[in-house]
């Protein structure tokens, strides 16, 4: 029986970003509140781990100490022209009580994550309150100040695992791609809308990696209007090939809730199936999993995602009784009596007749550009 993690800690429920802000941290504790309701924190295989906030020694292996420096001045209330110019007090990366202590813990719940894998205390190991994949090492983007994800797999890697990263938040995984551009111990793949319609504006098909790197940068954007079928057709064309002939000993997921149909922030068409699908293949082929939440501003749509993909993670998706234990009571709504997952959603001809020719064009695009650089 594999060993599943779900990292959590009151002391994250102490900090806010500010109320008109999209990003709202309430989404961990209430999936934290769901999937203990459902008897998935206790029994063979489960467990609940407080997080360690980051040491800084860790942080200093991705941001420099300049803006390690910058982020906590400002969280202490000394702010100034030059953390503004690192992208700190932006209205997308404001200040807010507690910003720092925030962001360490958080980080610190996906290292703590990260360690457990490599001890072997567990073999899947998931972090709601993580996934800030947009920073780097100097500069707060995207709502994200310390990119925990960028650190877990350099942990990973200093420890010669070779790393699979694999993001499907509905924004491109920049900050990831970007520590690692010209390696070739962390693979990056993400899937996300065509960054000709969606911040950050990076992850064309044709950003792969440079140097030892080449070819280990995958970028799949998606039109506008995606559907499940469509994703997994661009998923299943790229994804298993790639890993199988990366071969990797560690998966880090970024599990972003954002390219659900109803985001206010995204513009993709899926169900909440669609991950649970991944996360089956993903346990299917047996590696060490580190999971974290990411994007997701519809937050009853992002809380139900997340329940499920631990659902998933336990091997518990399928199980009856569980399925008849999260009526609309628990899930405090009457709408969702069959369960955490959602209905399938209706697709228009014209909706296909847009979304697959662009798929198409994309997959094409990959398998010339990177396949043939590992031998497929």
């Amino acid at each position: 029986m594999r060993k599943a993690v779900f990292i959590y800690s009151q002391e994250l429920e102490k900090f806010r970003y500010p109320p008109e802000h999209p990003f709202n941290t309430v989404r961990g504790q209430r999936t934290h509140k769901i999937v203990r309701s459902m008897g998935l924190l206790s029994g063979p295989g489960r467990s609940e781990v407080a997080p360690v906030p980051a040491e800084r020694v860790v942080l200093k292996k991705l941001h420099t100490g300049r803006y390690l420096r910058a982020l906590k001045s400002a969280a202490d209330g000394k702010w100034d022209a030059e953390a503004l110019g690192m992208g700190i007090g932006t209205e997308d990366c404001p200040i807010f009580m507690g910003l720092y202590d925030y962001a360490v813990l958080a980080t610190g719940g996906t290292l703590t994550g990260a360690g457990m894998l490599l001890s072997g205390d567990a073999d899947i190991a998931f972090n709601p309150s993580g996934g800030y994949h947009h920073a780097g090492p100097e500069h707060a983007a995207g709502f994200c100040y310390i990119n925990d994800v960028a650190l877990a797999c350099a942990v990973l890697a200093e420890h010669r695992k070779r790393v699979l990263y694999l993001d499907v938040d509905v924004h491109h995984g920049d900050g990831v791609a970007d520590a690692f551009y010209d390696r070739s111990d962390v693979m990056t793949i993400s899937l996300h809308q065509n960054p000709k319609t969606l911040f950050p504006g990076t992850g064309f098909e044709d950003e792969i990696g440079k140097g030892e790197g080449k070819g280990y940068c995958v970028n799949v954007p998606l039109p506008i209007g995606t559907y499940d079928d469509a994703y997994m057709m661009a998923f299943d064309a790229i994804a298993p090939p790639l890993i199988a002939a990366y071969d990797p000993d560690v998966i880090v997921f970024e599990l972003g809730a954002d390219a659900l149909a109803g985001d206010p922030l995204g513009h993709l068409c899926l169900t909440n199936n669609v991950y649970a699908r991944i996360i089956n293949y993903l346990m299917d082929l047996g590696k060490p999993i580190l999971a974290t939440g990411g994007g997701g501003y519809n937050v009853e749509n992002t809380v139900r995602a997340w329940a499920l993909a631990w659902s998933v993670f336990c091997d518990a998706d399928d199980s009856e009784d569980i399925s008849h234990a999260i009526g609309g009571v628990l899930l405090e709504s009457t709408e969702w009596q069959g369960g955490l997952r959602d209905r399938e959603l209706a697709v228009s001809d014209a909706q296909r007749e847009t979304v697959i020719p662009a798929i198409e064009s994309t997959i094409e695009l990959i398998k010339t550009n990177i396949f043939p650089i590992h031998g497929l």
